[in-house]
């Protein structure tokens, strides 16, 4: 008998597959064989339970974190986004236009008073001008903008607490 995508993915980890989950966020380049010595597998199980997460989803993809700085971003901004109208097709509209931007690292539905809350980096605040007056103040629907400018880095981290 075959189990749906979804009872797979629900399936509790066990403390290994924790382990392994918090070695590959931490160091996506390690290779099996030191996951294998970590874990305390050897390389074959250590391979397949890798294997496994990837086919249950939870190992998404692999990718190198770049310096945001190094590349000469160096303004951070969240901004809030209040839509005139929350129909469904509004909001499909303004999720569809902004996932095209480079410059959105991340986009969220809220609940509360706003709509959707933005992260979003420039070079600088005239290229961060640029981009609110060439692309958001363009989209149709937007009720109000609020951009709040973020000074300093205090934690940033893509590993989830395993």
């Amino acid at each position: 008998m075959q189990r749906n995508q979804n009872s797979i993915r629900s399936e509790p980890l066990d403390p290994i597959d924790r382990k392994i989950l918090a070695i590959l966020q931490r160091d996506g380049r390690t290779t099996m064989q030191e996951l294998a010595e970590k874990v305390g597998l050897s390389l074959s199980p250590c391979h397949r339970r890798v294997k496994l997460l990837e086919s249950r989803g939870i190992i998404d993809h692999y990718a190198a974190m770049v310096d945001q700085k190094a590349l000469g971003l160096h303004v951070s901004v969240f901004i809030s986004i209040k839509l005139a109208r929350q129909k469904e097709e509004d909001l499909k509209r303004f999720e569809k236009s902004i996932s095209g931007w480079d410059e959105v690292l991340e986009c969220y539905l809220m609940t509360g008073n706003r709509d959707y809350l933005l992260r979003v980096v420039a070079a600088d605040l005239a290229a961060f001008e640029r981009f609110l007056k060439t692309k958001l103040t363009r989209l149709d629907g937007i009720a109000s903008i609020e951009s709040s400018f973020a000074l300093s880095q205090v934690k940033y981290s893509i590993a989830l607490p395993v």
